[in-house]
């Protein structure tokens, strides 16, 4: 049996997940040399390129985290499946 809120919890789920990427955890900032090396180890344009996949990267380890702290919560203390 399906919990009868569990739709209306796993919108609230997305919708935390992404509050807490986007504001409460940024990304990291590089320095200038350390970007730049990584720019020529890479073989990138430029520092644009390597901040967007270094963002990209960042929001989906965050994101698979989450979602598994999330999922844990839920079937350790909502879910009721025995």
């Amino acid at each position: 049996m399906k919990h009868p809120l569990e739709s209306l919890l796993t919108a609230g789920g997305i919708l935390l997940m992404a509050l807490i990427s986007c504001l409460l955890l940024p990304a990291p900032s590089l320095g200038l040399v350390v970007a730049q090396k990584l720019v020529t180890i890479f073989h990138l344009m430029d520092l644009n390129q390597l901040y967007t996949m270094l963002f990209c990267l960042w929001f989906v380890a965050l994101g698979a985290i989450e979602f598994f702290v999330l999922r844990f919560i839920w079937r350790r203390w909502f879910s009721l499946a025995s």
